[in-house]
This record gives structure tokens, C-alpha cells and sequence, in this order.
């Protein structure tokens, strides 16, 4: 690992012509901020330029100290960071690795984005429904045998699922990244199984508004089509699959506005009647 930090240095050494020796110093003092950009910007190319490989062991933190030239602790903030990133993976006594997986490294940042914007299960629906039947499509056209696999298990964990909401909400979200998958674009893998999380507590509530066969009734058409390789019939199938499920967030988001004003209601008849027979008392003393 050493070398291939050596070597590292040397290529951006000599891709600048000799003219500087690779550091990551703050020049002009800048703040730990900056050197922590500066180090997690050297990180990403390193990946680009594949020195670095998912799952690889990085350097000692003394060593790369010494080759970014900066001190032990601006690194060290920059590896904390990378961790929170799901980039690296630091493990005690034995030190840090990137990440195999690449599936946790949006997590965290695109959750933060959700929050931050404030962005709307509407919003997220409406996402999925440019996006999913589209990809559906394309998981007829690619999907090989691993993939109709990984479908099947899915419908076959729904159905043993036996109520228990946690585990059908766990196989409706894995028959749908199954078919990212099967889409073949890694990318929209990954984006789209974070917006699946973003939706998880919802997606928790509207299990519980219909019976376990109300979604299987829409899973298994999709998959034989997706398994006999009709695109448009998956396409279609689950932009109707989609529009069941906002139609039943719509329900479900009325019923809990339902349920908190007649909570509000009862909370307020509580609080007047003891009110009014203060009142009475007063009045029936005054007389």
C-alpha cells in the first residue's frame, strides 16, 4: 500500500513537471476546513485515478500525514468525515478501508438533502412515478437469471411476512431494488434505494391500510412481465402499482389528519367541562 502511495505522489509530482512537491499544507494559514476539503479532494482522485480500490487498505495515518504534508490531526478530521460519508470504514486496531459497498457512501449526505429541503412524500412519489416504470422497462429488457432470483425471493418473503409489518415493508423495498438492479444502471440503484429509505416510515403506515395480497396483487403481474420480458405491459403495470400507492398514502395522510382533530376535539371538551362547572359553582354561590 505503501508503494501505491509512493507512487501516487510521484505521478502528481510529475504531472505538474517537478514544479511542486504534493501537499496538502494551508497556505496562507488557512483553517482545518480548508485542508480538510483539500485532503478529501486528493482522496477522490485518487479513486479516479484507481490507486485506490473499493475494499483496499489505506496507508498507516503517520504515513499519510507524512506524504499529504499535513499534520496527524487535520488527516484525522478528514477521515472522520469520509467515515460519516460512508466512504471509509475505520476498524480498531487495524486501521481504515474504503468502503466495498458503495450502496451507504449517498446515504447520509442525500438524507441531510431531504430533510434540509424539506422535500415532500409527494415529491418523492412523483419522483418515483417519472422514474420506476421506466426503469421496470429496463428490467425486462436486462434482467438474467440472478435477477428474476432475487424478484421471486422477494415475493415469496412478502408472502411469509404473516402480518408482521416490518418484514413486508423489508421485501416491498427489496422487490423494488431488485428491479433497479435487474435495470442494469448502477446509479439509479443506488439514488433510488435512498429514496426508498426517505419513504420508509410511510411506506410503514400504508402496509397497515391494506391486506398483505392488496400488494401482491400488483407485485406479481410486474414480475411475470419483467420475466417474460414485456416492457411496456411492466412499464404500465407499475405506474398503476405507483398511483395504488399515492392513492394510499392520500388515505392514509386524511385519516391521521382525521384521527389528530378528533384527538384536538376531545382534548378541548376536556378541558371546558371542568371550566364550566367551576362556573356553575361560583354562580350558584353568588345566589
Amino acid at each position: 500500500m505503501l508503494a501505491a502511495l509512493e507512487f501516487f505522489v510521484h505521478h502528481y509530482v510529475m504531472r505538474g513537471r517537478g514544479k511542486t512537491r504534493l501537499s496538502l499544507a494551508a497556505p496562507g494559514g488557512k483553517d482545518k476546513g480548508d485542508v480538510t476539503h483539500l485532503l478529501i479532494l486528493r482522496f477522490q482522485q485518487m479513486l479516479s485515478d484507481g490507486l485506490l480500490s473499493p475494499g483496499s487498505k489505506l496507508p498507516s495515518e503517520r504515513e499519510l500525514a507524512q506524504h499529504f504534508g499535513v499534520a496527524r490531526s487535520s488527516l484525522r478530521q478528514a477521515l472522520k468525515v469520509l467515515e460519516i460519508m460512508g466512504v471509509i470504514q475505520q476498524k480498531v486496531g487495524d486501521g481504515s478501508y474504503l468502503n466495498p459497498d458503495a450502496s451507504s457512501v449517498l446515504a447520509v449526505p442525500m438524507e441531510f438533502l431531504f430533510l434540509l429541503d424539506d422535500i415532500s412524500w409527494q415529491e418523492l412519489m412523483e419522483m418515483r412515478l417519472i422514474m420506476e416504470p421506466a426503469l421496470a422497462a429496463r428490467a425486462a429488457e436486462h434482467a438474467n437469471s440472478a435477477d428474476i432470483a432475487l424478484l421471486k425471493q422477494s415475493l415469496d418473503d412478502f408472502e411469509n411476512s404473516k402480518g408482521d409489518h416490518f418484514q413486508m415493508v423489508a421485501s416491498d423495498l427489496l422487490f423494488h431494488r431488485a428491479i433497479f438492479i435487474a435495470s442494469g444502471n448502477r446509479l439509479s440503484e443506488r439514488l433510488f434505494h435512498l429514496i426508498h429509505r426517505a419513504m420508509l416510515n410511510v411506506m410503514l403506515v400504508t402496509s397497515q391500510l391494506v391486506e398483505l395480497e392488496h400488494t401482491l396483487a400488483f407485485h406479481k403481474p410486474i414480475f411475470n412481465a419483467i420475466k417474460q420480458r414485456d416492457a411496456e405491459l411492466a412499464r404500465k403495470l407499475m405506474t398503476d402499482h405507483l398511483n395504488d400507492a399515492n392513492d394510499l398514502l392520500l388515505r392514509g395522510r386524511q385519516r391521521e389528519s382525521e384521527r389528530v382533530l378528533q384527538e384536538h376535539l376531545r382534548t378541548k371538551r376536556s378541558a371546558e367541562k371542568p371550566a364550566k362547572t367551576a362556573a356553575a359553582r361560583r354562580l350558584k354561590a353568588s345566589t
